[in-house]
This record gives C-alpha cells, sequence and structure tokens, in this order.
C-alpha cells in the first residue's frame, strides 16, 4: 500500500485522490474511451498497463504516452479467452508486482431491434462475452492480490441506456445490466477488505464503435469520458450517473406507463440502421470519431448562453445519482 492508503484523517482530500504512482489496468484501450482514458490518466502520474487485442494500435497509444512523459506498457490480451486474460495478468503481476486499479472498458455494442434478433442468438452471446464475462475474468484474475494487500479499485463502465431501457439495444443493455447487479453484490461483500468498486453510466460516446448505428441522438466525446474515469479513479464514488438516466429511472418507478410511451415513440422515430436491415455497408470508408450530429453553420455562443449553459451543467450535478 502507499501512504495515501494509510494518510491520516486529517490529510487533504486532494493528497487522498491523487493517483500518482498507482498502477492502473484498462483493457480496450488500443482507441476510443480506452485510449484517451489512458493517456488521461498517464497524465496524471499513474503507470497505465493497456490491454487490447490489436497489438500495432495498442503500442502506438504507449508510444505516444511515453511521448508526452507518461509511463505506459501495452499487454495484447482478448478479454474473451480465459487463458489470455490468465496469461496477461500473471506477466503484469511479475513484472510490476500489483495493479491497483482496474477500468473494465472493453465493450461491444449492438444495435439491433429484437423483431430483426429472433434468429441472432449469436449478437446476445457476443455481447456477454465482452461486457460481462471479459470484465469478470479481469475482476476475478486482480481481486485476490488486491485483498491481500487491502487496497484496490474497480471501475466499470456500463451504459446510461440501462437506466433508460433504450429500445433497440437488448443484447448490449442485457450484458452491462448483468455487470451493474454483479458490481453492487460485490461492492457489498469487499467492503471490509479495502476494494471499491464504481460504476459509470456512460452516455452514447462518439467512437468508431457507435458508427455503423448511424444517428442515435446527442453524444459525448471521447475525452469527456476520460475524465469521468479519471474523476471515478480519484474520488471513487459508488456511481456516476448522468441527469437522462436517473430522470428516466425514476420516471419508470413513478410514471411507468408515460415512460414506456415515450420510449416507445422513440423507437418508432428512429429506425434501424442498414447494417441491422441486413443492407450492404460501405466498409471501405475509414473510421471516424466525428460528431454523428446534424452540422450546422458555426456561430459564437452569447455571454448569455455560455453563463446559462454552465448553470445548468452546475445544476445537474445535484440530480439525485449524478454522482454518489
Amino acid at each position: 500500500m502507499t501512504s495515501a492508503d494509510n494518510a491520516p484523517r486529517g490529510q487533504s482530500r486532494r493528497n487522498r485522490r491523487d493517483i500518482t504512482g498507482r498502477h492502473v489496468l484498462i483493457t480496450g484501450a488500443s482507441s476510443g474511451i480506452g485510449r484517451a482514458a489512458a493517456l488521461a490518466v498517464a497524465d496524471k502520474g499513474a503507470i497505465v498497463f493497456l490491454l487490447a487485442r490489436r497489438d500495432d494500435e495498442l503500442a502506438a497509444v504507449v508510444e505516444e504516452i511515453r511521448a508526452e512523459g507518461g509511463t505506459a506498457y501495452g499487454y495484447q490480451c482478448d478479454v474473451t479467452d480465459s487463458e489470455s486474460v490468465d496469461h496477461a495478468v500473471k506477466t503484469i503481476l511479475d513484472e510490476h508486482g500489483h495493479v491497483d486499479m482496474l477500468v473494465n472498458n472493453a465493450g461491444r455494442s449492438i444495435r439491433r431491434a429484437i423483431h430483426r434478433s429472433t434468429d441472432r442468438l449469436h449478437d446476445f452471446e457476443r455481447t456477454m462475452a465482452v461486457n460481462y464475462f471479459g470484465a469478470l475474468r479481469l475482476t476475478l484474475a486482480l481481486l485476490p492480490q488486491m485483498r491481500e494487500r487491502r487496497f484496490g479499485h474497480i471501475v466499470n463502465i456500463s451504459s446510461a441506456g440501462v437506466q433508460v431501457a433504450t429500445p433497440r439495444f437488448s443484447a448490449y443493455l442485457a450484458s452491462k445490466a448483468a455487470l451493474d447487479k454483479f458490481t453492487e453484490v460485490a461492492a457489498v461483500e469487499t467492503m471490509a477488505d479495502g476494494v471499491t468498486f464504481t460504476t459509470i453510466h456512460m452516455p452514447l460516446i462518439r467512437t468508431p464503435m457507435i458508427a455503423p448505428s448511424g444517428y442515435q441522438g446527442p453524444s459525448e466525446s471521447p475525452e469527456w469520458a476520460a475524465a469521468t474515469v479519471v474523476r471515478a479513479l480519484t474520488e471513487r464514488p459508488r456511481r456516476i450517473d448522468i441527469p437522462l438516466g436517473t430522470f428516466a429511472e425514476y420516471g419508470a418507478l413513478i410514471t411507468p406507463k408515460i415512460h414506456d410511451r415515450i420510449l416507445h415513440r422513440y423507437y418508432r422515430a428512429l429506425p434501424d440502421s442498414p447494417a441491422a436491415r441486413g443492407e450492404e455497408v460501405d466498409t471501405t470508408a475509414p473510421e471516424t470519431t466525428e460528431p454523428l450530429t446534424p452540422q450546422h453553420n458555426p456561430r459564437r455562443r452569447s455571454a448569455v448562453r455560455r453563463v446559462t449553459g454552465t448553470a445548468l451543467r452546475r445544476a445537474a450535478r445535484w440530480v439525485p445519482g449524478t454522482h454518489w
């Protein structure tokens, strides 16, 4: 354990939140949220272990972090393969001694209506293999050494869609919901062991993973997601939600019929993507992380709009469940 773990109660919250020198393992770190999170965590002084399947892209991220003065190590790993996970974890522990924090970020998303999925059970199996069992493999593999050291923090990247019950994401959200419930139980059982958990209910993030699904509504950048991951590692709350997810969760409890009707209208308004309908999709175009939103003529925001936006963002942080 580091000195921060044994810090007296009078020590400043800022020092207790410092992750300098922490060993942080991030899965799915070759692109998207994982890449952005690895860069952000390394910038905070942590020693980052990056796991991903694509070795070339993984090496590129490691070099980028090192070029900026950070410390990073890359390990090729397929989270759906138990032998691959065991090998990666053993190698990391042999070379570096321990892992302080784990970010289960690797994920697979499928957007397809259920009536188009009746002959596609493999969609549900594939999302469970990555989003649930993949995260479980890493968690179970690292938990013994965290309990032995009596310190560890695990961040699970979930989705605000679990709270909303977003149509067309039945396979994806079922896998994330399973991870959410496992995390709730594990967090209770490991309280006395010094191991804590954070579940982040992420909104839609502009990454290559969502590109085949087309426009789905407002989205955030990978850098925004990375800042949220850093907050989860430093402040270690039980959950980080967004206001939309919180409102939807309460709405489903208080006015379930209205909640369902709103979601059904949303379901009818946004059709399946060409890929989900089984139509040919141009796969030669390069992947992009640009916003999948209608383009408007740029215009400068007035001072009133800036002040109003800031006030609304601050107010949103007080919505129950946004960060607790």
